[in-house]
């Protein structure tokens, strides 16, 4: 398989991901100090990324056409 070929496999495979799977969540955890500062509590702030529809549009394009392109003639 050419590396180009490849590539845009998983470009097709990404941008395939990218449109199922609409965001991601992670939690960041921080330790806070209680009001007379005896105790601490573990307190877990939400993360969300978002993947842009037109991003995963655009991968899967782009790996058809590495995909489709030929192979490049090389010389004797």
């Amino acid at each position: 398989m050419k590396p180009a070929a490849a590539i845009g496999l998983i470009l097709i495979v990404l941008g395939i991901l990218a449109f199922s799977i609409h965001s991601v969540t992670y939690f960041t955890h921080e330790q806070v100090a209680g009001p007379l500062g005896f105790f601490a509590w573990d307190v877990a702030h939400p993360q969300t990324i978002f993947f842009n529809p037109l991003a995963g549009m655009a991968a899967v394009v782009i790996g058809i056409v590495l995909l489709m392109m030929p192979r490049r003639a090389t010389a004797l």
